[in-house]
């Protein structure tokens, strides 16, 4: 069985997340003191409790994401010495994927999100934008629809349902058009900020710095790119893709099918909730895909 591990973005942070993880795992413990020591300030304590405002801003809940996947990969590790054939992540989940590859360490990549975090919070606060879930719709039909109106697709998530982005008068009329051309559902998101649209370009500018300056290293098993759903190839590429990703669609059905093509059946889930797990099963009928972000789950992944 070839299994590849794929690891959550923004929107699965939740409070309480991770918090019997690391009452129960030693290494999960260590990797959110080691956050806490890089971060100078308690973001166990803010994924713990909270409050939910503040983690789910998006310069706290990257970081967040980032822990929490990574702490749930460190307890698979250990129970069961599983290394995966391929790794992905969807969106900021990019880079546990890339710590998941060893591509960057742990402290290194949670500096690298916080920044991410600040530099989007920071577009987003000076062009403020919109994005929305429109499920039920040919992607031929929401691609003309963004044409016409300046939106962007941000998430090819799952056959049926794509994520759309942008300012918010275009939205407004995407969203419009979508309902009058048969869209099933149309649903506003409770963001400020229209990730992976052309809103995030001076973020992508600004970050551009942080990505150079951080330490890499070739991968250790492939890492599919959320621009390209191809294998990222060399540490060139892998910076090129950082800071294109901003303003770029999360092509999550390419991956995916990729990954199929490749061998992939088993997917793994690593981190809270169990988004991915649900758009690999609707893109591919036939994957294994499990999720495993608490003790519960990573006790039935080792009884597997």
């Amino acid at each position: 069985m070839t299994t590849a591990f794929v690891f959550p973005g923004q929107g699965s942070q939740y409070v309480g997340m991770a918090q019997d993880l690391v009452a129960t795992y030693p290494e999960a413990r260590a990797l959110f003191e080691e956050a806490d020591q890089v971060l100078a300030f308690s973001l166990s304590q803010l994924c713990f409790r909270g409050p939910e405002n503040v983690l789910t801003d998006t310069i706290n809940a990257q970081p967040a994401l980032l822990t929490h996947s990574i702490a749930a990969l460190r307890v698979v590790q250990s129970l069961r010495h599983e290394s995966p054939a391929f790794v992905a992540g969807h969106s900021l989940g990019e880079y546990s994927a890339l710590v998941a590859a060893e591509v960057m360490d742990f402290g290194d990549a949670l500096k690298l999100v916080r920044e991410r975090g600040r530099v989007m919070k920071g577009a987003g606060e000076k062009a403020p934008g919109a994005m929305a879930a429109i499920i039920g719709m040919d992607d031929a039909a929401l691609e003309a629809i963004c044409r016409e109106t300046g939106a962007q697709i941000a998430n090819y998530n799952s056959p049926g349902q794509i994520v759309i982005s942008g300012a918010k008068d275009a939205m407004e009329r995407a969203m419009g058009l979508a309902k009058e051309r048969g869209a099933r559902r149309v649903l506003p998101l409770a963001v400020s900020i229209a990730s992976h649209s052309r809103l995030m370009e001076p973020a992508a500018r600004e970050f551009e710095h942080a990505v150079a300056q951080t330490p890499m290293r070739i991968p250790k098993v492939p890492v599919i790119s959320n621009v390209t759903a191809l294998p990222l190839n060399g540490i060139a590429e892998i910076r090129r893709e950082l800071v294109a990703q901003l303003t770029s669609s999360v092509q999550w059905v390419k991956s995916i099918e990729y990954l199929s093509t490749q061998g992939a059946t088993s997917f793994v889930e690593l981190g809270p909730k169990d988004v991915l797990a649900g758009l690999i099963r609707r893109i591919n009928k036939d994957a294994h895909a499990v999720s495993i972000g608490d003790v519960a789950s990573a006790k039935a992944f080792v009884g597997n």
